[in-house]
C-alpha cells in the first residue's frame, strides 16, 4: 500500500494549484518524505536572474512566517510589559513629588517671621491652595481619560515650575508694602499657590488613572492603587527632610539654621518641572485600545445600545476591519511601483485614518456613555455622601491637631507641673504618627483585599439596576458562585466599614475626655483617625474602579476626591465654632479663656472639643449605614452581582 502510494505522486516538482486570487495553494502533496522541499514555480527564472532557488523554498518560507509571526507576538508582549511597568515606577515617582502641599508647615513660620504676614494671612495662602487642589479635580480627570496621563503629568510639571518660580521670588523679595517693606505685594504669593495647589491634584490624578487603567482589571488591583495613593502621602514628609536638612541656612556660628525658603521653592519647583516632563513621555496606558472595544462590544452584547447615537451614525462607507495586505511589509526590491500599486496604497492609507477617527470617535462616546451612566447611579451619590462624612473629620482633625493638642493642658504657668516641656506632647509627634499610620494602612488596605476580596470579572460594573436609563435587566440578587477550593472572600466594603468604626473608636476616646490631662496617650487617637482615613482613601477609589470599571477611572474618581474639601471646610467650621463658643464660657471647669498680647482667645478644657468629635463619631456611623445601603440595599452592588 505504501508503494502504492508512492507511486502515484507527481513526478514534478510544481505540485501547486493556483486559487481565484492568483496565489499558489500548498497540498499535502507537496511534501515528500526524505526528500528536499519544493520550489517556487519559477525556480528556472529565478535561476536565470542569479538568485538562489532555495531562498524561495514553500516549505522555508511558510515555517519562516510562522515562527517570525510568534517572536514578534512575543517581542510585543514583552515590550507592552516593559512599558506597563516602566510607567508604574514613574506614576510612583509622579506620586511621591506631587504632594510637595503638605510641607507648607515647614516654612509657614517664617511666612510670618520673615514676610510679617498676619496669622490669617498665612492661612489664606494655604486655604487657597487647597481650594485649587480640590475644586479642579473632576476637570482633571476627564483630561487624563480624554488625553491621557501623560498630558496632565506635563501640565502639572508646568504649574508646579511656574507656582514654585513665583513664590520663590516673592519670599526673596522681602516684606511687602502693607507690613511696611518693599517686596511684592501679598496677592502674589497667594496666586502662586493658586497653579501650585491645581498641579498637585492634576499630578495625582494622572498618576492613579495610569495605574488604575494598566492594572485595574488584574489582580493585584488594590496594590497598584494604594501604593501612589500611599507615596503621594509620604511625599510632604521627604521633601520637609530635604529641606531641613539639606537647604538650609547658615547663622552666624556656621551651624544649621531655618530652612532657606527661596532654595527650597526652587528645588520643588526644578525638580517637579522635570517630573511632570517625563511623565509626558513615560506615563502610557498599554492597549487602551482594547479596553475601549471590550467596553463597547459587552455595552452591545447587553441590549443597551439599540437606540445608541454611535451605532446610528456610524458611517456606511467606512470600513473597520483591516485592508487586504494591510499587514507586514512590501519588499518591492529595486523597481518602481505602478499606478494602481501607487492606488492601493493611498486607498489604504485613507483606510486607515478612518479607522483611526471612527477609534477616536468611539472612546469618546463610550466615555461620555459611561459619565452619564456613572452620574445616573444611585448607588454613587451613598458612596460619596459617606466619603464626605468620614474624609470631612479627618481633613478637620489633621487641620485643626495643634489646637486640639493645647486644650488638653491648662495654660502655662509658672507654677503648673503640666506646663513643663517635657510632659507636653507635641503637634509634630502626632502629624508624623497620623502620617504614618495613614500610609501603612493604605497599603495594607490595597494589598490585603487583593487576597481575600472576591473575584470580580471585567465587566460585572455593567450590571445595572431597571431603575437607571437604558440599563441591564437586574441579574440574579445572589453572586455568582466561588471556585472550589478557595478561601474564605472578604468584601473590600468589609474592611473600609471596619476601619471607619476603628476611626470613630478614636473619636469617642477623644470626646469621652479620659484623655484631659494625659497627652501622652493621645497617640490612640492619632493612630486610629489616621488608620482609618488612610484606608478609607485607599479603598474608595479601588472601589469605584470595580464597581464603574476603569475606562472612565479619572472623571469618576475626580469626581468624588473633590469631596473632602467639603467636608474639611465644614466640620473646620464646626470645630472653630465650638472652640470659640467653650472658649467664651464662665465655668471654668469646662473651658478655660486666656487672652494674650493680642486677644486670641484660647481655650482648655473638654469642653473645647467633645461636642465636635461626638458629632464627628456619629456622622462616621451614618456613613457607615449610607454604604452599606449602597452595598446591600434595593439596586445595591451585591443585588446587581457586582463583586466588589
Amino acid at each position: 500500500m505504501a508503494t502504492s502510494r508512492s507511486r502515484s505522486r507527481p513526478s514534478s516538482g510544481r505540485s501547486t494549484t493556483n486559487n481565484n486570487a492568483g496565489e499558489p495553494m500548498i497540498t499535502k502533496l507537496d511534501y515528500h518524505p526524505g526528500g528536499r522541499p519544493l520550489l517556487h514555480a519559477e525556480h528556472d527564472q529565478a535561476s536565470h536572474s542569479g538568485r538562489q532557488s532555495s531562498e524561495h523554498s514553500y516549505a522555508g518560507s511558510f515555517f519562516s512566517d510562522i515562527a517570525e509571526g510568534i517572536a514578534s507576538e512575543q517581542r510585543q508582549k514583552i515590550n507592552k510589559q516593559v512599558i506597563r511597568y516602566l510607567s508604574f515606577v514613574w506614576a510612583i515617582v509622579n506620586c511621591l513629588g506631587a504632594g510637595s502641599i503638605t510641607a507648607y508647615s515647614l516654612y509657614a513660620p517664617l511666612f510670618q517671621r520673615r514676610l510679617h504676614y498676619t496669622q490669617l494671612q498665612v492661612n489664606g495662602v494655604s486655604i487657597t491652595a487647597e481650594l485649587a487642589m480640590y475644586l479642579p479635580v473632576p476637570l482633571f480627570g476627564l483630561l487624563c481619560d480624554r488625553a491621557g496621563p501623560g498630558v496632565p503629568s506635563l501640565l502639572a510639571g508646568c504649574l508646579f515650575g511656574l507656582g514654585y518660580l513665583v513664590a520663590a521670588f516673592a519670599y526673596k523679595s522681602g516684606p511687602p508694602p502693607s507690613a511696611g517693606g518693599e517686596g511684592w505685594p501679598y496677592w502674589v504669593m497667594v496666586l502662586a499657590f493658586i497653579p501650585i495647589g491645581c498641579a498637585t491634584s492634576c499630578m495625582y490624578m494622572s498618576a492613579v488613572t495610569l495605574c488604575a487603567k494598566n492594572f485595574g482589571r488584574g489582580k493585584y488591583k488594590g496594590l497598584a492603587l494604594a501604593l501612589p495613593i500611599a507615596c503621594f502621602g509620604l511625599s510632604g514628609m521627604w521633601e520637609s527632610q530635604v529641606g531641613s536638612n539639606l537647604l538650609y541656612e547658615r547663622r552666624e556660628d556656621g551651624r544649621k539654621g531655618e530652612v532657606d525658603v527661596h532654595k527650597f521653592f526652587l528645588f520643588l519647583g526644578c525638580f517637579l518641572l522635570g517630573t511632570g516632563v517625563v511623565g509626558f513621555f513615560a506615563l502610557q496606558v498599554v492597549d487602551e485600545g482594547d479596553l475601549i472595544d471590550d467596553a463597547v462590544d459587552e455595552l452591545e452584547a447587553s441590549g443597551m445600545l439599540e437606540d445608541s447615537e454611535y451605532f446610528q451614525r456610524t458611517p456606511s462607507n467606512i470600513n473597520t476591519a483591516p485592508a487586504a495586505g494591510g499587514y507586514g511589509t512590501v519588499d518591492t526590491g529595486d523597481r518602481r511601483l505602478s499606478a494602481d500599486e501607487v492606488d492601493e496604497l493611498h486607498k489604504q492609507a485613507e483606510e486607515h485614518k478612518a479607522r483611526l477617527a471612527e477609534q477616536e470617535r468611539k472612546k469618546t462616546w463610550l466615555l461620555n456613555e459611561e459619565t452619564r451612566r456613572f452620574l445616573s447611579d444611585h448607588t454613587l451619590w451613598w458612596l460619596a455622601a459617606g466619603f464626605l462624612l468620614v474624609t470631612g473629620p479627618g481633613e478637620a482633625f489633621i487641620n485643626n491637631l495643634g489646637t486640639i493638642i493645647g486644650t488638653l493642658y491648662p495654660p502655662a504657668t509658672s507654677s503648673s507641673p503640666e506646663s513643663e516641656g517635657s510632659k507636653i506632647t507635641t503637634a509634630a509627634t502626632h502629624v508624623s504618627i497620623f502620617a504614618i499610620t495613614s500610609t501603612l494602612a493604605r497599603i495594607l488596605a490595597g494589598t490585603v483585599t487583593d487576597i481575600l476580596a472576591p473575584t470580580s470579572s471585567p465587566h460585572q460594573h455593567r450590571r445595572a439596576p431597571n431603575d437607571m436609563s437604558n440599563s441591564l435587566s437586574s441579574l440574579s440578587e445572589q453572586p455568582p458562585p466561588l471556585p472550589s477550593g478557595r478561601r474564605l472572600e472578604v468584601s473590600r466594603m468589609t474592611f473600609m466599614l471596619a476601619f471607619s468604626l476603628l476611626m470613630s473608636i478614636g473619636q469617642i476616646i477623644l470626646a469621652s475626655g479620659v484623655l484631659q490631662g494625659r497627652g501622652h496617650l493621645f497617640w490612640l487617637v492619632s493612630a486610629s483617625m489616621g488608620a482609618g482615613y488612610g484606608a478609607v482613601f485607599s479603598l474608595t477609589p479601588i472601589i469605584v474602579s470595580v464597581v464603574w470599571g476603569v475606562e472612565n477611572f479619572g472623571t469618576n474618581w475626580g469626581v468624588l476626591s473633590s469631596v473632602p474639601a467639603l467636608g474639611a471646610t465644614v466640620w473646620g467650621l464646626v470645630y472653630s465654632g465650638v472652640y470659640q463658643w467653650a472658649a467664651g464660657r464662665p465655668d471654668e471647669t469646662k473651658g478655660v479663656a486666656s487672652r494674650d498680647a493680642k486677644e486670641d482667645v484660647l481655650c482648655y478644657g473638654v469642653m473645647c472639643y467633645a461636642p465636635t468629635f461626638w458629632a464627628m463619631a456619629v456622622s462616621v456611623w451614618v456613613a457607615c449605614g449610607l454604604w452599606l445601603w449602597a452595598w446591600k440595599g434595593p439596586g445595591g452592588w451585591s443585588r446587581r452581582g457586582i463583586a466588589v
